[in-house]
Protein backbone atom coordinates (compact mmCIF):
# COMPACT_ATOMS: atom_id res chain seq x y z
CA UNK A 1 0.00 0.00 0.00
CA UNK A 2 1.39 3.40 -0.92
CA UNK A 3 1.24 5.66 2.11
CA UNK A 4 2.80 8.78 0.61
CA UNK A 5 0.47 11.26 -1.03
CA UNK A 6 1.74 14.56 -2.40
CA UNK A 7 -0.97 16.97 -3.52
CA UNK A 8 -0.41 20.03 -5.72
CA UNK A 9 2.90 21.89 -5.50
CA UNK A 10 3.44 21.70 -1.75
CA UNK A 11 2.41 18.15 -0.83
CA UNK A 12 -0.17 16.56 1.38
CA UNK A 13 0.72 14.27 4.27
CA UNK A 14 -1.79 11.47 4.55
CA UNK A 15 -1.62 7.94 5.87
CA UNK A 16 -4.65 6.62 4.05
CA UNK A 17 -7.53 5.61 6.28
CA UNK A 18 -5.49 6.04 9.46
CA UNK A 19 -5.11 9.67 10.52
CA UNK A 20 -5.85 13.23 9.54
CA UNK A 21 -3.77 15.16 7.07
CA UNK A 22 -1.80 18.35 7.31
CA UNK A 23 -0.45 20.45 4.50
CA UNK A 24 2.98 21.81 3.88
CA UNK A 25 3.17 25.51 3.03
CA UNK A 26 3.47 26.39 -0.63
CA UNK A 27 5.52 29.16 -2.16
CA UNK A 28 7.48 31.30 0.27
CA UNK A 29 9.34 29.63 3.11
CA UNK A 30 8.33 32.45 5.43
CA UNK A 31 4.81 31.07 5.83
CA UNK A 32 4.02 30.04 9.37
CA UNK A 33 2.67 26.55 10.19
CA UNK A 34 -1.08 26.25 10.25
CA UNK A 35 -2.91 26.77 13.51
CA UNK A 36 -4.05 23.89 15.69
CA UNK A 37 -7.66 24.73 14.78
CA UNK A 38 -6.93 24.43 11.06
CA UNK A 39 -5.07 21.15 11.53
CA UNK A 40 -7.90 19.70 13.63
CA UNK A 41 -10.45 20.76 11.01
CA UNK A 42 -8.48 19.00 8.29
CA UNK A 43 -8.13 15.93 10.52
CA UNK A 44 -11.92 15.72 11.02
CA UNK A 45 -12.62 16.17 7.31
CA UNK A 46 -10.11 13.50 6.38
CA UNK A 47 -11.43 10.98 8.89
CA UNK A 48 -15.01 11.60 7.76
CA UNK A 49 -14.17 10.64 4.18
CA UNK A 50 -11.90 7.68 4.88
CA UNK A 51 -13.38 5.84 7.88
CA UNK A 52 -15.13 3.28 5.68
CA UNK A 53 -11.87 1.71 4.55
CA UNK A 54 -9.90 1.67 7.81
CA UNK A 55 -9.99 -2.11 8.00
CA UNK A 56 -7.87 -2.46 4.90
CA UNK A 57 -5.32 0.25 5.64
CA UNK A 58 -2.52 -1.74 7.27
CA UNK A 59 -2.82 -5.39 8.25
CA UNK A 60 -0.74 -6.11 11.32
CA UNK A 61 -2.50 -8.41 13.74
CA UNK A 62 -6.09 -8.28 14.90
CA UNK A 63 -5.17 -9.96 18.19
CA UNK A 64 -3.30 -8.27 21.08
CA UNK A 65 0.41 -8.53 20.32
CA UNK A 66 2.61 -8.53 23.39
CA UNK A 67 4.83 -11.57 22.89
CA UNK A 68 6.96 -11.01 25.99
CA UNK A 69 4.05 -10.68 28.38
CA UNK A 70 1.90 -7.81 29.56
CA UNK A 71 4.24 -6.77 32.39
CA UNK A 72 7.22 -6.50 30.05
CA UNK A 73 5.17 -4.55 27.52
CA UNK A 74 4.05 -2.08 30.16
CA UNK A 75 7.68 -1.55 31.24
CA UNK A 76 8.75 -0.92 27.64
CA UNK A 77 5.75 1.35 27.11
CA UNK A 78 6.72 3.49 30.10
CA UNK A 79 10.37 3.54 29.07
CA UNK A 80 10.17 4.29 25.35
CA UNK A 81 6.87 5.91 24.45
CA UNK A 82 7.58 9.29 26.14
CA UNK A 83 10.51 9.77 23.74
CA UNK A 84 8.41 8.62 20.80
CA UNK A 85 5.55 11.00 21.66
CA UNK A 86 7.88 13.95 22.27
CA UNK A 87 9.60 13.19 18.98
CA UNK A 88 6.27 13.36 17.17
CA UNK A 89 5.43 16.69 18.80
CA UNK A 90 8.82 18.07 17.78
CA UNK A 91 8.39 16.79 14.22
CA UNK A 92 5.05 18.51 13.60
CA UNK A 93 5.95 21.76 15.38
CA UNK A 94 9.63 22.71 15.63
CA UNK A 95 10.92 20.79 12.62
CA UNK A 96 7.89 21.82 10.56
CA UNK A 97 8.59 25.47 11.36
CA UNK A 98 12.29 25.18 10.54
CA UNK A 99 11.60 23.61 7.15
CA UNK A 100 8.85 26.10 6.26
CA UNK A 101 11.18 29.01 7.07
CA UNK A 102 14.24 27.53 5.38
CA UNK A 103 16.11 27.51 8.71
CA UNK A 104 19.01 25.29 7.64
CA UNK A 105 20.93 25.65 10.91
CA UNK A 106 17.82 24.59 12.80
CA UNK A 107 17.19 21.61 10.50
CA UNK A 108 20.79 20.47 10.90
CA UNK A 109 20.65 20.79 14.70
CA UNK A 110 17.32 18.98 14.86
CA UNK A 111 18.61 15.96 12.93
CA UNK A 112 22.18 15.86 14.28
CA UNK A 113 23.46 12.87 16.20
CA UNK A 114 25.45 13.27 19.44
CA UNK A 115 29.26 13.04 19.53
CA UNK A 116 30.80 9.58 19.35
CA UNK A 117 30.53 7.51 22.52
CA UNK A 118 33.39 8.26 24.89
CA UNK A 119 35.12 6.21 27.57
CA UNK A 120 33.19 8.23 30.16
CA UNK A 121 29.91 7.32 28.44
CA UNK A 122 30.73 3.60 28.55
CA UNK A 123 31.44 3.84 32.28
CA UNK A 124 27.90 5.02 33.00
CA UNK A 125 25.32 2.48 34.16
CA UNK A 126 23.30 2.75 30.93
CA UNK A 127 26.34 3.04 28.71
CA UNK A 128 25.71 6.73 28.20
CA UNK A 129 22.41 6.20 26.37
CA UNK A 130 20.48 8.87 28.29
CA UNK A 131 23.34 11.38 28.10
CA UNK A 132 23.79 10.90 24.36
CA UNK A 133 20.05 11.16 23.72
CA UNK A 134 20.01 14.50 25.53
CA UNK A 135 22.82 15.78 23.28
CA UNK A 136 21.09 14.69 20.08
CA UNK A 137 18.75 16.67 17.85
CA UNK A 138 15.04 16.88 18.64
CA UNK A 139 14.21 14.37 15.89
CA UNK A 140 17.32 12.25 15.53
CA UNK A 141 18.18 8.58 15.65
CA UNK A 142 19.64 8.74 19.16
CA UNK A 143 16.77 10.71 20.70
CA UNK A 144 13.70 9.31 18.92
CA UNK A 145 14.30 6.55 16.38
CA UNK A 146 16.34 4.33 18.71
CA UNK A 147 13.40 4.36 21.14
CA UNK A 148 11.00 3.52 18.30
CA UNK A 149 13.16 0.58 17.26
CA UNK A 150 13.51 -0.77 20.80
CA UNK A 151 9.78 -0.45 21.43
CA UNK A 152 9.06 -2.34 18.21
CA UNK A 153 11.21 -5.22 19.44
CA UNK A 154 9.01 -5.55 22.53
CA UNK A 155 6.33 -7.22 20.40
CA UNK A 156 8.57 -10.19 19.58
CA UNK A 157 10.22 -12.92 21.62
CA UNK A 158 11.77 -16.12 20.27
CA UNK A 159 10.64 -15.24 16.77
CA UNK A 160 10.09 -11.88 15.11
CA UNK A 161 6.40 -11.06 14.70
CA UNK A 162 4.85 -9.30 11.72
CA UNK A 163 3.99 -6.41 14.04
CA UNK A 164 7.65 -5.89 14.90
CA UNK A 165 8.66 -6.18 11.23
CA UNK A 166 6.06 -3.60 10.22
CA UNK A 167 7.14 -1.13 12.90
CA UNK A 168 10.86 -1.54 12.22
CA UNK A 169 10.35 -1.05 8.48
CA UNK A 170 8.87 2.39 9.19
CA UNK A 171 11.80 3.20 11.48
CA UNK A 172 14.20 2.40 8.63
CA UNK A 173 12.32 4.83 6.41
CA UNK A 174 12.56 7.50 9.11
CA UNK A 175 16.31 6.92 9.43
CA UNK A 176 16.69 7.62 5.71
CA UNK A 177 14.54 10.74 6.04
CA UNK A 178 16.55 12.12 8.97
CA UNK A 179 19.85 11.39 7.25
CA UNK A 180 18.60 13.01 4.04
CA UNK A 181 17.43 16.15 5.84
CA UNK A 182 20.73 16.44 7.68
CA UNK A 183 22.68 16.02 4.44
CA UNK A 184 20.58 18.66 2.67
CA UNK A 185 21.08 21.10 5.54
CA UNK A 186 24.84 20.64 5.43
CA UNK A 187 24.81 21.20 1.67
CA UNK A 188 22.76 24.38 2.07
CA UNK A 189 25.16 25.63 4.74
CA UNK A 190 28.18 24.83 2.61
CA UNK A 191 29.50 22.30 5.12
CA UNK A 192 29.48 19.46 2.58
CA UNK A 193 29.64 19.14 -1.18
CA UNK A 194 27.13 17.23 -3.31
CA UNK A 195 28.04 13.76 -4.45
CA UNK A 196 27.15 10.11 -4.21
CA UNK A 197 23.50 10.50 -5.13
CA UNK A 198 22.33 10.28 -1.52
CA UNK A 199 18.52 10.60 -1.41
CA UNK A 200 18.42 12.07 -4.89
CA UNK A 201 21.17 14.58 -4.08
CA UNK A 202 23.52 13.92 -6.97
CA UNK A 203 26.85 15.30 -8.07
CA UNK A 204 25.66 18.70 -9.29
CA UNK A 205 25.39 21.60 -6.91
CA UNK A 206 21.77 22.22 -5.97
CA UNK A 207 20.26 25.58 -5.17
CA UNK A 208 18.72 26.19 -1.77
CA UNK A 209 15.33 26.22 -3.45
CA UNK A 210 15.96 22.72 -4.86
CA UNK A 211 17.25 21.51 -1.51
CA UNK A 212 14.20 23.00 0.20
CA UNK A 213 11.88 21.08 -2.11
CA UNK A 214 13.70 17.83 -1.37
CA UNK A 215 13.53 18.42 2.38
CA UNK A 216 9.78 19.12 2.15
CA UNK A 217 9.30 15.82 0.30
CA UNK A 218 11.39 14.02 2.91
CA UNK A 219 9.27 15.63 5.64
CA UNK A 220 6.07 14.28 4.07
CA UNK A 221 7.63 10.84 3.63
CA UNK A 222 8.78 10.84 7.25
CA UNK A 223 5.39 11.95 8.54
CA UNK A 224 3.71 9.09 6.73
CA UNK A 225 6.24 6.62 8.13
CA UNK A 226 5.79 7.93 11.68
CA UNK A 227 2.00 7.67 11.45
CA UNK A 228 2.19 4.15 9.97
CA UNK A 229 4.45 3.14 12.87
CA UNK A 230 1.95 4.55 15.38
CA UNK A 231 -0.93 2.74 13.67
CA UNK A 232 0.94 -0.57 13.93
CA UNK A 233 2.00 0.11 17.53
CA UNK A 234 -1.58 0.83 18.62
CA UNK A 235 -3.00 -2.29 16.98
CA UNK A 236 -4.03 -4.77 19.68
CA UNK A 237 -2.63 -2.61 22.49
CA UNK A 238 -4.01 -3.63 25.92
CA UNK A 239 -6.87 -1.38 26.98
CA UNK A 240 -5.07 -0.09 30.09
CA UNK A 241 -2.37 1.54 27.92
CA UNK A 242 -3.17 4.80 26.15
CA UNK A 243 -2.85 4.68 22.38
CA UNK A 244 -0.02 6.76 20.98
CA UNK A 245 -1.05 9.98 19.17
CA UNK A 246 -0.64 10.49 15.42
CA UNK A 247 0.93 13.60 13.94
Amino acid sequence: MKLLSIASSFGLLAVSCVVGAFQFPSGSHSHAPRSATQVESTRKDFLATSASTVAGAILVNSQPAYARGRATLEQAYDRYTPRIIEGGKFYKSDLYSQISKGDWKGIKASTDEPPKKSKEDRALQDGGVAKRAAQAGGFSNARVLAAMELYAGTFSDSSITQKTKTMKAEVETLKEVVEGMNKAAKLALGEESAGGGLFGIGGKKLSKQELSKQVQELYIKGGNAYNAYIFAANDGLPIQLNKLPFL
